[in-house]
């Protein structure tokens, strides 16, 4: 009986939106936490994986041998490789895509490549109008890891200190 009294007072007085409102006056006045994207950045963790990029050898040579291991070894199925021999009896891609819109960003392309030609970025802005956008080719990829080869090789030997 007198739990029934109990919450029949509660109901009447409002006390759970009492309660509510407590709650919120405590935090009315404490410092905003939102962060105004496009002007402020918030830290990226050192294993953040982001868009992919294809590196080139100092002599501007594509690390890539067509070996497929990414392909193979990616669970989503987003890359597609072709290749050919050249003249000098060595492999290289004539089509390497990826699909962004497949693609999970796991990093297993990345830790399955045996020179070091894939590699996901730290960029993370990046969009497509439409979904044939977001498939990156050889050219795209290669123009991503020319244009960010210092910050690449920064985080390449950063991680060569962990492992």
């Amino acid at each position: 009986m007198m739990e029934r009294i109990r919450s029949f007072f509660r109901t009447f007085l409002l006390f759970e939106l009492v309660k509510g409102l407590m709650l919120t006056g405590r935090y009315f006045l404490s410092p905003k936490l939102t962060v105004q994207f496009p002007e402020e950045k918030t830290p990226q963790s050192p294993r953040f994986r982001g868009l992919h990029a294809l590196r080139r050898y100092p002599n501007g040579e594509e690390r890539c041998i067509a070996c497929k291991l990414c392909e193979a070894v990616c669970p989503a199925l987003a890359i597609t490789i072709e290749s050919e021999k050249r003249e000098d009896n060595t492999r290289r891609t004539t089509r390497y895509d990826i699909d962004l819109t497949k693609c999970i960003f796991c990093g297993f392309c990345e830790e399955s490549c045996p020179v070091d030609s894939i590699v996901e970025t730290r960029i993370l802005e990046y969009h497509g109008e439409r979904r044939g956008d977001l498939v990156y080719t050889k050219e795209m990829l290669l123009a991503i890891g020319d244009r960010y080869e210092e910050e690449i090789a920064q985080d390449r030997a950063e991680d060569a200190k962990y492992r």
